[in-house]
Order: structure tokens, then sequence, then C-alpha cells
């Protein structure tokens, strides 16, 4: 923008070089602009321009589109005329504004993000996810940001947010804090590390994915560039903007800057003081011609005077508030404010008139001592200085000089009160005398300064005193008298007057502003502070005359009239500019209508024949010639000179505040509608200072915004709220000021964007997530409801009924589900088709074959595609819904309470949301009904569909045990009644059948080496059904189930039970139990009694199967032993051992399957847990029994040797005459040596196969116990016989390997050393003496531990 305080030189190549551009197309066809004030572009209440249109051709040589494009282009040159002329206006507001002031407390508005920027930041995070970027983060937050991207960032609704303008980089960011808000909170607590750091961590890294390899310096600095429309601005920064809105060209601004005197105040304050009168005046014109707006009652009419002259009465003391200069000492004074009579108090005339008191005025002088010139009489080293003083101040003096080089640069300050100061500069010089008390004086100069005085350095002959013989002393000096601001004008005059003045005579005047309505003009005399004379200019009305005869001196004449009275003063200056200079300031100090024209410029024009029009042409057109002429040459003058007061501002100011709006619309903030600081700066001064009603600015501002809205711009409710508010109490006569007037058109026109309004908002509700997505604007949805509650009430005072404002909510809530539900249905089934497409490509050969294909597959689609797609279709379900309770339910909450703290705002939006949850669920039900009525009876896949449904709905407070909840439960208990049925008839055949076939080999864990099944693909993690196992044919039961191996499991299900070495049957009976259970705890079905059913079923089921599982396994124990050896070649079988670990896990099993809480009452797993442990008694006496009667077999084969026989008789003699030929090996060790292996290897087996270690310690105690009974009982049988040495030495072998074995597997000490084993003992040590005396000897064979024999069992 052009500096508007350029030089003429400077502007005017600028000016004509760009005029050429703009003018040129206006040649022939564009209407040149009129310089009359009535062709003010139509602009003027019936008005119309003085330039003739174009002569048209005639239509037979003329097109309808040549007609149409002279309309076109009149329309346009109207249309131009019209914003200069509303430049004008608003340059002016800006220039001198008195009402308005940039509001400092407006909400920050936000960078919006436009379309390009939204893929940017898409395509960062994705980089992210892609694990592209240097960002190091843990899973928890990719999962954040992951879910952030698929759900927000690719949504539709932020793309049309982006397109409606109303997107900014907060909202991004306020959405993903409160999307990782609940996850954080999910979190473990963590030892050190609390839940504010996580939150301040994952927002840090978030801000690094959104800026990307963005430099943040570059992007600060590019957001306070940017955001300086959103800070306080400057007049030029103000201008350029309206030039901008506007469509001004910076050349036509620099015409009307410069021809309107924006940059001088007092000009500008001119002409609010002459707006105000001619306001006055029209409002007396109104009453006078009763030509009154068409208003709703009769009595306004007057009452609207009273508003009109209120209005600038206010506006008068707002002027009047304006300080006239900064720091001034000068009273102001309570005094009228126009000459219109009609408002003036003439009994107070008296009191409102000025004193000579009154009048202060304060000047700065500064005095610049440079040199002296001719002195030449002194010695060139005597010393020299000069003093300075003002009249009534201080005295300064400058530093000291030599006689040869008198030069100094000093400057002494000085303030006064007197208009013609008197300063003296005396030049002096030291004095040799001895006796000498004082300097010399050598010479002075008195000045008499005036402001407008030269301020460059002046040489001035001194006077001379006796003691200084030069003649030709000059001194060189500068005195600069600055001008006060309440002083508007001063220099001679003459002047002659009735009441003051009353001899012609030529004096210093001043024009001094007292207030900003009260000027008077002052006489004074030199060296006075006070005027001589004063004439307050108030009601004087100046002009330019003639020369009057009679008066000597003066050359240029122009007087001052006083209207009513007669009172006249004549004024002359000796010069025709000093005249043009006087009667402008006089001009703007009286504030009159009539604009006087020099008598020079009124005859150029009328040797142009343009006198009659500019007869009203400002003073301030001729101030600067140069600036007038190029505001003529260009048609800038009739915008300058039009009468503001001739103008609809209502219609001017709907133009420029549309205008305004739509620019603030298309800049770089998501502005929602709101203006910025420096916009509503200046249309709150252009309605104050042009009395633009408040009510049809608002009026104007509804229409403005709910037209952007439909064009689909996001606004702010709240915006709308505060105008609506505003003319909703101007209409219903409520207004905070008092009762107001109303005009029939306000009122029409209220009610027209009432009914707008109500349509907007319903509609806003109705697609509030889509108007309001991820609850942005934040607050704005309730914003929207608090508003439609004020649009549906009647009037401003009486509330409108709760229940109405419900039942408008509710049906608006019933059209959102539904259309929620359509864009959601449609959003699937596109995914379908596109899934489709990808899966069978072939499709894609021709696009319409592919569209018949997929359409013809819809219709014939199976039910497990079916069933897939309503799976999908519950995801999107629940998902809106949770997104409505995340982002859409602060409405029924109030941010910030009043003294009784935190209320709700719309406590009933909390019910309303759940019934629109309630009704969008009903739509899915019909779609839920009809994709199970097709499932096969024998299928079992829709139960993740319960699952997922249900797992949301038993969470949400309000929906658990709703509507729909009901009939979903109503829908799938007699689906898992018969389900529950068939598995319990399954299990129970395949137990059968299983252990019939049973081979009782051990089976590794469940899950390794299983068969996968593939499933359907739904996306959650949650435990699915149960497969069926194989069955065999049930009498009565018709359904054929499915076939699968009896024992495996889906891919999809976890390790629910893990063991080793259990059987197959076993093992697949304790994994379907759990699974079935698990299926139904995992059911979580809501209601309380039949999920109790549920559970006590399958606990008593699983009891019952597990029993059996028992009692088949006790008798398969049972036939193995007896079927088993009875020598010591017998080896446990691997069978035993499964067998054993079978009632292990039997007995783990029926804690967890068959444990019920029933009160008082034995719980049922207890009556299965002594089942088991009755039968594990009788396995281990079963099992023990088999090992006493394989020690039985062994003592069986020793008693031969029983003493007095005569098989003993016979082996002793055959032995002892064997051994005289060859080496007979000791009789009875093999058998020792077997039965002692036997043992060991049992031993073995039994502690490396069974699982249970109580139980194996049950069955060593027991097998120890009796089989030391049973040698003690051998042994007492043979109390009176001898043993033999060889029954000794295998009995000692026996009994001593047992004792260490069983001590070595754990037995305790006080059941190794039993009663029965030391009666054993005994015995055999005894029978070992005797033989070692009989026999000569044992061979090594001893009671005694050794060594050796410890070497030996190694």
């Amino acid at each position: 923008m052009l500096d508007p305080s350029s030089s003429e030189e400077e502007s005017d190549g600028i000016v004509e070089e760009e005029s050429k551009e703009v003018m040129a197309p206006q040649a022939g066809s564009r209407i040149s602009p009129s310089r009359t004030s009535e062709s003010s572009g139509g602009l003027q209440p019936g008005s119309r321009g003085s330039s003739a249109r174009p002569s048209s051709p005639s239509p037979s040589a003329v097109s309808e589109h040549e007609k149409e494009e002279v309309e076109k282009l009149h329309r346009e040159e109207e249309e131009r005329k019209k914003k200069l002329q509303l430049y004008v206006f608003v340059m002016r507001c800006i220039a001198y504004p008195f009402n308005a002031k940039q509001p400092t407390d407006m909400a920050r508005r936000q960078q919006k993000i436009t379309k390009q920027q939204l893929q940017t930041v898409k395509d960062r995070f994705e980089s992210f996810l892609k694990g592209d970027t240097q960002i190091v983060a843990d899973e928890a937050f990719i999962n954040a940001v992951q879910s952030y991207y698929e759900v927000f960032l690719k949504s539709d609704r932020v793309a049309k947010m982006v397109q409606m303008g109303g997107f900014s980089a907060l909202d991004c960011r306020e959405v993903f804090k409160r999307h990782i808000e609940k996850r954080v909170r999910s979190l473990p607590e963590i030892d050190g590390l609390s839940k504010e750091t996580v939150l301040s961590s994952w927002m840090a890294k978030f801000d690094t994915i959104y800026r990307g390899d963005e430099d943040p310096r570059k992007a600060q600095q590019r957001m306070t560039a940017s955001a300086a429309s959103e800070l306080i601005l400057s007049k030029d920064q103000l201008y350029e903007m309206f030039q901008q809105i506007l469509g001004i060209k910076k050349f036509e601004h620099q015409l009307l800057y410069q021809a309107c005197q924006l940059d001088n105040l007092d000009e500008q304050a001119a002409q609010i003081r002459r707006e105000l009168d001619g306001r006055l005046q029209m409002a007396d014109q109104i009453a006078r011609a009763g030509k009154f707006p068409k208003f709703v009652s009769k009595e306004m009419e007057a009452m609207y005077i009273e508003e009109l002259k209120s209005s600038v009465n206010q506006l008068m003391a707002n002027l009047e508030s304006v300080p006239v200069s900064k720091g001034g000492e000068f009273k102001l004074q309570k005094l009228k404010k126009g000459h219109n009579t009609s408002i003036i108090d003439m009994g107070q005339e008296d009191e409102n008139q000025l004193s000579k008191s009154d009048v202060v005025l304060s000047f700065t002088l500064e005095v610049v001592i440079m040199e002296v010139q001719g002195l030449k009489s002194l010695a060139p080293n005597r010393i020299v200085y000069c003093t300075m003083e003002v009249e009534g101040g201080e005295k300064l003096q400058t530093d000291q000089a030599e006689a040869s080089k008198p030069t100094w640069g000093t400057q002494g300050d000085f303030t006064t009160t007197h208009p013609l100061p008197g300063v003296k500069v005396k030049l002096f010089t030291e004095s040799t005398g001895v006796l000498a008390l004082e300097d010399k004086e050598l010479g002075r100069v008195v000045l008499h300064p005036t402001p407008n005085s030269p301020k460059a350095a002046e040489l001035h002959k001194m006077t001379l005193t006796k003691a200084c013989p030069d003649h030709d002393l000059k001194i060189k000096l500068a005195v600069r008298m600055d001008k006060p601001q309440n002083m508007k004008h001063c220099g001679y005059l003459w002047a002659f007057g009735k009441n003051v003045w009353k001899r012609w005579k030529k004096r210093f005047f001043v024009l001094v502003q007292v207030s900003q309505y009260t000027f008077a003009m002052c006489s004074y005399r030199e060296k006075k502070a006070e005027p001589q004379e004063l004439l307050q200019l108030d009601g004087y009305t100046v002009d330019y005359t003639d020369p009057q005869p009679g008066l000597d001196g003066g050359r240029a004449f122009f007087n001052a009239v006083k209207g009513g009275e007669g009172d006249t003063v004549i004024f002359a200056s000796d010069d025709e500019q000093d005249r043009i200079l006087w009667v402008q300031a006089m001009y703007r100090a009286t504030g009159q209508s009539h604009k006087p024209v020099p008598p020079t410029q009124v005859q150029k024009l009328n040797s142009k024949g343009g006198a009659s029009a500019q007869m009203d042409a400002p003073i301030s057109q001729f101030c600067k010639y140069g600036h007038a002429d190029r505001a003529q040459k260009h048609g800038m003058d009739e915008f300058i000179s039009a009468n503001p007061c001739s103008f609809d501002h209502a219609q001017l100011f709907e133009m420029v505040q549309h205008l305004t709006l739509e620019h603030r619309i298309n800049d770089s903030f998501a502005s929602l509608g709101w203006f910025s600081p420096g916009q509503v700066f200046v249309l709150d001064e252009y309605c104050a200072r042009n009395g633009v009603r408040g009510c049809h600015r608002h009026l104007c501002y509804l229409g403005d915004l709910l037209g952007r809205s439909d064009t689909g711009a996001m606004i702010d409710p709240t915006l709308l709220h505060y105008s609506f508010a505003f003319c909703a109490s101007h209409v219903h006569g409520n207004r905070p000021d008092g009762l107001g007037t109303v005009a029939v058109e306000e009122k029409e026109r209220f009610e027209e964007i009432k009914e707008r309004l109500r349509v907007l908002l319903e509609n806003q509700i109705v697609n509030f997530r889509y108007c309001f997505p991820f609850g942005r604007p934040e607050g704005a949805l309730k914003a929207t409801l608090s508003l439609l509650e004020r649009v549906l009430m009647k009037d401003i005072v009486t509330p409108v009924p709760p229940e109405e404002v419900k039942g408008v909510i509710r049906k608006c809530l019933e059209q959102a589900a539904e259309i929620n539900y359509q864009r959601i249905k449609e959003y699937a089934t596109a995914e379908g088709k596109r899934r489709e497409m990808y899966e069978h490509p072939v499709y894609c050969l021709a696009s319409q074959v592919m569209d018949l294909t997929i359409q013809n597959a819809g219709q014939v689609a199976t039910p497990a595609k079916k069933l897939e797609d309503t799976i999908r279709l519950a995801e999107l379900v629940i998902e809106v819904l949770q997104q409505n309770e995340d982002h859409h339910a602060e409405a029924a909450v109030q941010s910030t309470g009043d003294q009784s703290g935190k209320e709700q705002a719309f406590a009933w939006w909390t019910d309303l949301m759940v019934e629109h949850a309630e009704h969008f669920l009903s739509l899915y039900a019909v779609d839920m009904d009809a994709a199970l009525e097709i499932q096969s009876p024998e299928s079992w896949d829709s139960f993740p569909l319960f699952q997922l449904l249900n797992d949301f709905l038993r969470l949400d407070y309000h929906l658990c045990n709703g509507k729909f909840h009901k009939h979903l439960q109503d829908l799938y208990a007699p689906l898992v009644v018969r389900y529950v049925d068939l598995m319990e008839t399954s299990i129970a055949q395949s137990i059968h059948r299983g252990f019939e076939r049973e081979g009782w080999e051990p089976v590794k864990s469940l899950t390794s080496n299983l068969p996968n099944v593939n499933l359907p693909n739904v996306n959650l993690q949650i435990p699915k059904v149960p497969n069926l196992p194989a069955a065999l044919p049930v009498s009565g039961l018709s359904v054929n189930l499915p076939q699968m191996p009896s024992f495996s499991t889906p891919s999809w299900m976890a390790a629910i039970y893990d063991s080793d070495n259990g059987s197959g049957t076993s093992e697949d009976l304790f994994w379907k139990l759990d699974a079935l259970q698990t299926f139904i705890r995992d059911l979580h079905w809501p209601e309380e009694e039949f999920a109790k059913h549920l559970d006590n079923r399958i606990k008593t089921m699983s009891s019952d199967m597990i029993e059996n599982c028992v009692k088949r396994t006790r008798m398969a124990f049972e036939s193995k032993l007896t079927k088993s050896s009875r020598s010591t070649d017998f080896r446990i079988p691997l069978s035993i051992c499964t067998m054993f670990n079978v009632m292990v896990d039997a007995k783990d099993q029926s804690a967890k399957l068959c444990a019920m809480e029933m009160g008082s009452e034995k719980q049922k797993h207890s009556e299965i847990d002594e089942r088991i442990e009755s039968s594990v008694k009788e396995m281990i006496s079963l099992l023990v029994a088999k090992f006493v009667a394989i020690l039985e077999s062994v003592l069986a084969k020793i008693s031969r040797y029983d003493e007095g026989t005569l098989f003993s008789s016979f082996l002793s003699f055959t032995v002892k005459a064997a051994s005289k030929y060859v080496d007979v090996p000791k009789p009875g060790m093999d058998v020792a040596d077997g039965y002692v292996t036997f043992v060991r290897h049992s031993q073995d087996i039994l502690r490396d196969k069974v699982n249970e270690e109580v139980y194996i310690e049950r069955l060593f105690d027991q097998w120890y116990t009796g089989t030391m009974d049973l040698l003690g009982r051998w042994l007492t049988e043979r109390m009176d016989q001898q043993l033999h040495v060889y029954q000794l030495k295998i009995l000692i072998r026996i009994v001593k390997k047992k004792y260490r074995d069983f001590r070595l597997q754990g037995v305790l000490d006080s059941t190794l050393n039993s009663k029965m084993y030391e009666t054993v003992r005994t015995r055999l040590t005894v029978e070992e003496a005797s033989a070692s005396v009989r026999e000569g000897g044992m061979q090594g064979i001893s009671m005694k531990d050794s060594d050796e024999e410890d070497e030996e069992d190694d």
C-alpha cells in the first residue's frame, strides 16, 4: 500500500500509470463517473445520476446479447461506484474512531487445514505406521495411532469438515488427545511412571509425527505472520484489509486518502461534527414531514425521533470524551453540542459561555544558538558566551568559546503559556579587570516567534552596547515553537466586530479548541498568557466575502456570521493562501453545513461550467490543489463530497458486512463465521457513526450466516445464538437498555430468519454426526440445542415447555437414526463389493458384467455370506454408538456451573440419545433377524454375533437390558439351550464310544499337532463356539451333528487346557467341557436367572460326565491288572500310568468345571471329588495287591527250601555233589535280583509317568507296608524252623534292597522303620548269625550295611 504521506511528486506517476489501466475499460460502454453529488451511483434515496446513459443503438441494429452486455457493464459500474462510496465511509471510520475499539478478549481462531494439508498429514502418519520414520514408540502408542489413522484421519466426515472450512490443527490434536486418554487410563499402573507422563510423552510424539520434517521455527514464523489478522491491527492494515474486501485499487485508495485528508485529525473530527448535525437536522425533517418507517405500533413514531436524537447525543458525548490533546491541561467544559436548537436548553446558554481563564495554551520552544559573525574588536583569545531566556522563564547559558571562533550549536528548551513570547539572546565576554564584578555585554537580540515562524536557523542583527565597537555584529540561531494540539491555527489578521474587536486593527489571533464541540477565536498581545479578547464560535458560520469599503488594511476578506442574531465579525488577511487556511480551520471549528468555496476556485469552475455543481464542495478539496485535481480527474470527487446523511446506511452496511463475512470465510482461519477483531472494530464504528440499527445489523448477519451454512460452510452455533438473542430481545421489547422501536420490516424479517434458523438447527441435529463430526467444533452440539430451545420460545420471557423441546429433538433424533443407519449400511455394502472385487478380480473384466455379477450375488447370497455381512454391519453399528457416546454426549453436562456447582444443561439429552440408540438398533434388528432366519438349524456360526453385540450392550449402562438387548436375548436363548442339549448328548456319546475304543496311550499337549479349522473371519478377539464332536445316532434326535475328528481344536482357540500323558478320550472330554463352559461364560448372558441356570446346568453336566469318565477308567484299570502277569517279569504298562493321570486330570478339572455357589447346600464338585478319591484308593489298592502277589510268587519259590522237606534235602545234596567238580551259581540270587529289578523298574515308571506326587507317595507307602507285612507273615509261619541258607540270602537281599530303594523314593522313616520291618530285620539277623556258625559264613551277604553293597547296587 502506498504511504498516505508520500509526496505529490512521487504519487503522480503511479496514479497516472494505474489510472490508465483502470480507466481504459470505461471508455465507450462504461459510464464515466459524474462529479455531481446527486449522481452517487444510486446510493442517495430517490437520486438519479446526472450523466446520461450511453445512447443505445436501434433495436434492429443491436442484438439482445449486446443489450445484455451494456446492462451488465452498467451494473458493474454502479456496483463499483457503490463500493467506492462505501470505502470512503469505511476509511473515515478507521481514520478517526470515537465509538469502538478493537476487542482484545476474542478467542483466537486457529489456522484451517486445507485438503492438501490433510493429505500431507495422512501421509506422515502412514509413514510412521510403516516404520519409515525415526520415531521410537511402543506397541500401545502404535496401536493408538493406527486406530486414530483408520477411524479419524481416513474418515469421510473429516474430509467433509475440511471442505466446510472448520477443521484446524487444534482439532486434530484434541481428537487424538481424547482418543488416547481412555487408552492410557486403562493401562496398568507402573511404578515410577505416572499416566500423566505417558500422556505427555504420547502427545509429544504425536506433534512430531504431525509436524514431519518441517522446521518448527519456520512453522512458528509462518503462524506468527499469518496470525496477524487475529491481533490488533494498525490503520494501514485495516485500510489494506478493506481494500481487499471491497475490491478497491491501491491508487484509488491513495487518491481518496489524500483528498479526504484522513491524516488530518482536525478535518476528521470536523467531518464527524457535520455528520452529527446533519443527522439531527434529518431527525427534525422526519418529525416535521411525518415520513416515519412503518412500526408495529403508532406510538413508536415519537419514540423513534427520541431514539435518533438520543443516539446522536450519545455520539456527541463520545466525541466530547475524546481528548483534544495528549496531556492537555485545559478544562473540558460541558458545552452545547450542536446548532440544532431543538435539543438545546436555551436557559443554560450563559453557563456555557467561555471565560478567558478557560483558554489555556502551552508551548514548547527550542532555541539553538549556532554562531556569531562580525566579532572583530576582541582579542582572539578572549572568552565569549551567550545567554538565552524567555520572558517569565529561566535563563540558560552556552559553553564558553574563544572570540576567534564563536560557535556553539547549543540548544535550550523552554515552556511558556504566551502565544507571543519574547525570546532574548545576549552575547557576553569575560571582563579582564581585577575589580570587575560582571561580564561585559556586547549585544543582544529580541525575537517574538510564533508557531508559524521559520524553523531553520537564520542570521539576526544584534543590538550593540556601548562596550562593543563592532558595527555589523550578527548572530545565527534557530527558534522552533511547537503548536499545541488544541491550537488549530494562528496568525495575524485584521478584525472588526460589533461586540468584540470594535476597532479595525491588526491583531495576533489563535483558533483554540477547548473541547470537541467548543472553539474560540482569541486575540493575544505580546508576553500575555490570557487572550485580550475572544469569540466563542458556537453558532457562527464562516464564509468568504468581498473587500469591505472603508476598511483600510488587509487584502483577502472573510467573515463569521451568527445565525439568528446577525452578529458579524469581519476578518482580513494579507495573503490569499492564508485566508484559505483560516477559513478551512474555522469551517472545521464551526461545524456548519455550508461549505465555503474560495472565489478564485469558483471562477475557475465557472469557466469550466461546473460552478453550480461545486458550490457545496468541501474546503478540504482546496487545501492541496494537486490532490483535488487528481481526485476530480479520476472521478473521485463525487464520493468525497457526498453527504453521508443522504445515504441509506442500512443497505450499505448490509453490503459491507456481507462482503466482510465472505472475505472472512475464505481466509486462512477456521473462523466459523466469527469476524476478526479488526473487522468487528470497523463494523461497530460504522454502525455507531452512521446510525445503523442493531437489530438490522444482526438480522443481516444472521441471514448471511444462514446462507453460508446452507452452502456448506461450518458456522458456530454460539455465534448464531448471540445475534438471535439480540434480535429476539429487540423484537419482543425486552432490550437491556429499555423499550425501543420495532419496525414492521424488522419483525417480518425476524420471523423469516427465525423459521430458517429453526429448519437449520433441526437439520443439524438430524445430521449431528456429520455437522459436528467427532464432537468438533467443541461444544457446538450443546450450543445448537440451547439455540433451538431459544428459537422455539414464543417470546423472550416465557420459557418453552421442556416436553415440547424434547419432542422436537426426539423427532430429529429418530430421523438421525434412520439416516445414520442407512449410511453405514451403504458403506458396508460398498465395502463388501470392494472386498468381493478384490477376491474375484475376474469381475473387473467388464464393468457391466461386474456390476451384474455382484448384484446377482447379493440376491442369492449364501447364509454364511449374509451372516458375515451382518457381523460386519454390527461392528459398524457399535462403532457409531461408541462415537456418539465419546463425542456427542457432552451436551448433557454443563461445562461451568454457577454458584450451586456443576449442573446439567440438558439432563434429558442422555435419555433422548438412549432412545436414538434404541431406534438405531431396531433398524439393525430388522436386518439381523432376516440374516438369522436363513441360517441352518445345525449351524452355530451366529454366536459370535451375539457375543459382539452383547459385550457392547452389557457394558453400556443405558442400553443394558434395553429393548434391543431383550430382543437379542429372546432370539438367542432357545439357540443356546438347544446348543447345550446337543453338546451334552454328543459328549456323552463321545465318552461311550471313546472308552470302547480307548487304547490308553498317553497323549501329549492338547495344542500340538492339531489340524486347523477354517472359520469365518470375525475381527474380534473373543472365544468362538466349540464345534460339536462326532456323535452316534441317538434315538429321538433328528439333528445331524457335524462330523469332525474326535479330538481336535480350532486354530483360533488358545490352549484353554494343557495336560500331559492323559488318554485321548479323557483329554477330549475335558477340553470340550472346558471349551463349552468358556463359551457359555464368555456369552456373559445379561439376564441373571437364565445365566445362573446355564451355569448350573453346565456344571451339573460336567460333573456327570467326569463321574462317568472316572467309572470307566476304574473299570479299565482293574481289567488291565487282572490280565497282567504275576511274576517278576511284570512291567507296569504306560496305560496304567495314563489311567492314574486321567484321575489326576479329573480331580483338577472337577474343581474348575463342577464348582457351583449353592449357599448352604453341598457343592456339586465335592461329590465328584469323593468319587475320584474313592476310585484312586481302589486303584492303588489293586496295584499294591498286584505287587504283593508278585512277592508271594517269589516267596513261593524259596519255600521249597524249607527245613524238613524232601525237596530241600535233595537240592542241598545235589548242590554239594556238583560243587566238587564245577562252579555252581549261588542258588536264589537270580530270584532276588529279578525281584529287585522289578521293584526298581516299577518305581521309576510310576515316578516318571504319573503326574500326581501325592498318589505316588501313597502308593509307595502302601506298597512297602504291604510287602513288608507279607515278609513278616512268611517268617512268622516259619518261626519254629531254621531258614535255609539260600532262603536267608534271598530274603536279606530283598529286604535290604527294598528298604534302600523305598527310602530313595521318599518314603518316610516312620513308614520304613515300622514294627514289622524291625521284626523281619531281627529275625534275619539272628538267622544270619546261626548260619555263619553252621555253614562257616554267608559269602558276603549280610544284614549289615557295607560299601561293597553300595558299589554293587550302583
